[in-house]
């Protein structure tokens, strides 16, 4: 079904976006410091000292941050989202997650990347790290919504105009869906596609769908080529898109 045009953005929050993290790692001091230095930057912060606490907690829910450690006990950071990203029933399965570590060479810290994590911190981190991570998890697709009537009335200034826009902004998203594998072996071409499709985005108030083809285009510009979490939550918010536009997204 088509999406109809109203005052009010498709998805969107009417409460202010709290950011929800957990923390888990077993160590007390690390863990100490990482609650209070999110909650004196307005996170809600909850706690676990083990593997198999997070994987539990995760699962019954939802969180926007996961600061999992690498060497917890059960489980180390890259099992507890393995098995979160693999349980569709988990509240938190998709949800950004960052690989904390005291010690960290180049091997592992691309195998994480390689994992879907969106960032790996070497610790003792900094306060300025963290804020780092925090925009990361507020330019996520959760704090904006999918379609922004309001935005795209603003910039057009017409329903009808931003009607008409967004039908061709659908086939140009069915189609980069198409190509999309093919540019992965291009990523400077991929790069200048999400530099054209931010404009797209902008004028039809594709919001969410913006917001990840500027951290797409940010990620392969500072070429960070091993991390597959921009990618796959690109990829879900194109389709999304598409799905909220209407019409087959394959097609």
């Amino acid at each position: 079904m088509q999406h109809t045009l109203s005052s009010e953005p498709s998805g969107h929050r009417s409460a202010p976006f709290t950011v929800r993290a957990l923390v888990a790692d077993d160590d007390p001091s690390s863990r100490l410091f990482l609650v209070e230095a999110l909650r004196s930057l307005g996170l809600h912060a909850h706690a676990c000292h083990d593997g198999p606490s997070a994987i539990a907690l995760a699962r019954d829910e939802a969180f926007d941050l996961l600061l999992l450690d690498c060497r917890m006990p059960g489980a180390g950071a890259e099992e507890v989202l393995t098995a979160l990203r693999h349980d569709p029933q988990a509240r938190s399965s998709d949800c950004t997650a960052v690989a904390t570590s005291a010690e960290m060479d180049v091997i592992e810290r691309q195998r994480l990347l390689a994992a879907e994590f969106s960032e790996v911190l070497q610790k003792p981190c900094s306060l300025a790290d963290l804020r780092r991570i925090l925009a990361l998890v507020h330019a996520g697709a959760a704090a904006v919504p999918l379609l922004d009537d309001a935005q795209a009335i603003a910039t057009m200034g017409d329903a009808d105009v931003v009607k008409a826009m967004r039908t061709l902004l659908r086939a140009e998203l069915a189609g980069l869906y198409q190509d999309l594998d093919a540019l992965l072996d291009d990523t400077e071409a991929l790069a200048d596609r999400m530099h054209r499709l931010r404009s797209s985005c902008g004028f039809c108030g594709a919001a969410a769908l913006g917001v990840q083809a500027t951290l797409l285009q940010r990620h392969l510009k500072l070429k960070h080529s091993g991390s597959l979490a921009p990618l796959s939550r690109f990829r879900r918010s194109l389709l999304a898109t598409i799905d909220a536009l209407g019409g087959d997204a394959a097609t």
